[in-house]
């Protein structure tokens, strides 16, 4: 069935074709206004087939694909049009714009496309692009997985622009993994001793305002709150065993910072498992997540049970640790050998979490049939944002105490 191309369905088909072809097809496209009452220089004119916004978009689009053309031109030894070429974009310009206007999946994918088949490396080599790029967590995904490519000026300002961004992460997560994981340890019960250090001073205060004397300005307290002292526990092991292939890259950035935030509580000993083909204990550098994220060594296979193996081999205190993978569950390893590590731990009292995404969406793409195999011999499986992963390990701890 054929489309009216004067029907408003008609202007959509037109409009994505438009930007999918590119300027050249903007005579071709665009419906011609002409009435029988109008002079012959009216007649024929024709109607834009996009708005403004999408008129933004194509500039951008034209920016880069527009190099395509040239490309085909030259090679075909064709004439060069008179073009409709965008105003001089900086790249700057062009990288907010793209990530303004279009939708997460297709600026990633426009952003990929600049660097490997059109060569737009001052998306990163350039100090004085870096500087002006925006601090945000697709900038990181960028210079992680194109980072041989910075000369030693440009891997400074990316050192910056990282640490600005994994600064703001930490800071954002802290309050919340703090709250999560130490806040019910630390509601203690009253009724210590009856010393300075123990003085619940909010309960003291707030229970006491009717004691308040006004032509003093000070409360006099009639009752004392003093906290029951907590007998002194050993911490609870975390280990983050996380999938280092270029699809896991996102969690990767946050199971950094997450592991880091985890690493600055006294009641929690973490340890950090990176892994492919090869499992890297990178624990002793978890406390400085940029150079451990600019150390990263994206794709290879996935071996997951090995990453298991070890982490089995780090338990001492089955009922005091947890286990938390982050992988899209493709095991390229033994299948059957994951899955009875797994259960042999559950059944030990490791507390397990599989984690098919960790980033600020949290969307899940995951094996599912073999996910359904590693829940059944013990392991939850999710996808979560960084601070639900802090409810989780604070939950668990709770409940186990």
């Amino acid at each position: 069935m054929l489309t009216d191309l004067s029907s408003e369905e008609g202007a959509e088909l037109r409009r994505r074709w438009r930007l999918i072809l590119g300027p050249a097809a903007e005579d071709g496209l665009a419906p011609c206004a002409a009435t029988s009452g109008e002079s012959g220089d009216q007649q024929g004119q024709r109607h834009p087939v996009l708005g403004d916004r999408d008129r933004q978009r194509d500039d951008l689009l034209e920016h880069l694909y527009g190099r395509e053309h040239v490309r085909r031109v030259y090679e075909t030894g064709g004439t060069r049009r008179a073009g409709r070429d965008s105003s001089g974009l900086s790249v700057p310009q062009w990288l907010a714009g793209v990530r303004a206007l279009f939708p997460r999946s297709t600026a990633e994918t426009v952003q990929r496309q600049a660097l490997e088949r059109y060569g737009m490396r001052e998306l990163l080599v350039d100090p004085e692009v870096l500087r002006q790029a925006p601090a945000d967590l697709e900038t990181v995904r960028l210079l992680i997985q194109y980072r041989s490519l910075l000369s030693d000026t440009a891997m400074g300002e990316a050192r910056r622009l990282i640490r600005k961004v994994v600064a703001e992460l930490e800071e954002r997560l802290t309050r919340r993994v703090r709250n999560s994981i130490l806040g019910p340890r630390l509601r203690q019960e009253h009724g210590g001793a009856r010393m300075l250090a123990n003085l619940d001073w909010a309960t003291t205060l707030r229970r006491n305002l009717k004691h308040y004397q006004p032509e003093l300005g000070v409360v006099i307290p009639e009752r004392l709150w003093f906290w029951r002292r907590q007998r002194r526990r050993p911490p609870w092991d975390l280990i983050l065993l996380v999938d280092q292939s270029g699809s896991m890259l996102s969690s990767v950035i946050h199971s950094a910072v997450v592991a880091a935030v985890f690493h600055g509580l006294r009641v929690l000993r973490t340890r950090l498992v990176l892994f492919d083909t090869r499992v890297v204990d990178v624990s002793e550098r978890v406390g400085d997540p940029v150079e451990l994220l600019l150390g990263v060594q994206l794709g290879g296979g996935t071996d997951i049970a090995a990453a298991m193996d070890y982490a089995r081999g780090k338990v001492e205190t089955p009922r005091r640790t947890l286990i938390v993978l982050v992988s899209d569950l493709y095991e390229g390893g033994n299948p059957a050998r994951l899955v009875r590590l797994t259960a042999r731990l559950y059944q030990s009292g490791v507390a397990l979490l599989g984690l098919a995404a960790l980033d600020e969406r949290g969307n899940p793409d995951y094996d599912r049939p073999f996910a359904a195999q590693l829940a059944a011999a013990g392991m939850e499986i999710g996808a979560m944002t960084p601070d639900r992963l802090a409810d989780w390990v604070g939950e668990t701890m709770a409940r186990r105490s």
